[in-house]
């Protein structure tokens, strides 16, 4: 009797965390939207979305979203393309190729990077990326997109690594071992084979990997350069919504237009990393066998 309600109890907490989960992020998205409406109920919505000026407090201010979107869109790119194959041949070397022992050192290691603070990654950036992008490319400064790049594909790393390590796991061993049986090596099967299986969770890690960079602060509001402009390479200084918000916030007139732009910059990562989850959601729990 005790062990029935003990489970009922366990079965009820669940419960209620998940839909403690689910009230939370409406709250947040009501809450977004409320502040948001003060400052698009003064300016058209497209025409903020789409006007290329960052001037919040010129007069007139302009208020121009595209940059900061491009300024995230550059730096998320740029960290996926260099995360992806990374961390997906870093997870088959996991899964399939290393011995026990090593394979458990190595998963420990990955998930233990995403611990590391990203203030730290950021100083680490500063003192050491930005100088050597610098000298690399000759450039008048280092803070670029492609440093914050860079830093962000290492901590969207542990991200993509353990997701994709767990759907090639979850791949079931009689299609490995009838590849085998076929004549297949063991490459063949792992490119032919398992990782077709294990496809949804790849493109679910992928995703979650651009929801975990594109909502990164501290680090790219340390090394990207912070300048609201259109950015047209990776070697130019961007400024991100993230960094915006960040960076602006604190020294903001509390009710201002520029406050209450600042919310709408935020209901528009918002809206952008909701989709970017969703669709990694469906992704990861469509029937893939």
């Amino acid at each position: 009797m005790r062990r029935k309600l003990f489970e009922r109890f366990v079965e009820r907490a669940i419960f209620l965390s998940g839909i403690a989960a689910v009230i939370l992020v409406v709250l947040i998205f009501v809450f977004l939207l409320k502040e948001s409406i003060a400052f698009f109920s003064q300016v058209n919505f497209f025409t903020t979305l789409f006007n290329k000026d960052w001037y919040p407090i010129s007069e007139p201010p302009k208020f121009g979203f595209l940059p900061l979107i491009l300024g995230s869109v550059f730096v998320t790119f740029g960290a996926i393309v260099i995360a992806v194959p990374f961390g997906v041949a870093a997870a088959i070397y996991i899964s399939e190729v290393a011995p026990s022992r090593i394979k458990d050192i190595l998963k420990t290691g990955i998930e233990l990077l995403a611990a590391i603070p990203s203030i730290v990654l950021g100083f680490i950036g500063i003192v050491a990326l930005a100088p050597l992008i610098k000298y690399v490319f000759r450039l008048p400064s280092g803070l670029t997109a492609l440093a914050g790049s860079i830093m962000l594909a290492f901590m969207a790393m542990p991200t993509i690594v353990s997701i994709v390590e767990d759907a090639l796991t979850s791949v079931p061993k009689s299609y490995k071992e009838g590849s085998l049986a076929l004549g297949a090596t063991h490459w063949q099967t792992i490119r032919r084979v398992i990782l077709p299986a294990a496809f949804p969770g790849i493109v679910a890690a992928v995703m979650l990997g651009i929801g975990r960079v594109i909502g990164e602060t501290m680090a790219v509001l340390m090394i990207t350069g912070n300048a609201a402009i259109l950015p047209h390479s990776l070697l130019q200084p961007v400024r991100t919504l993230t960094a915006t918000i960040a960076a602006e916030m604190g020294e903001v007139i509390q009710g201002s237009l520029h406050y209450y732009s600042l919310f709408g910059i935020g209901f528009v990562l918002f809206v952008i990393t909701f989709f970017i989850n969703l669709m990694a959601d469906m992704f990861l729990h469509r029937k893939r066998f």
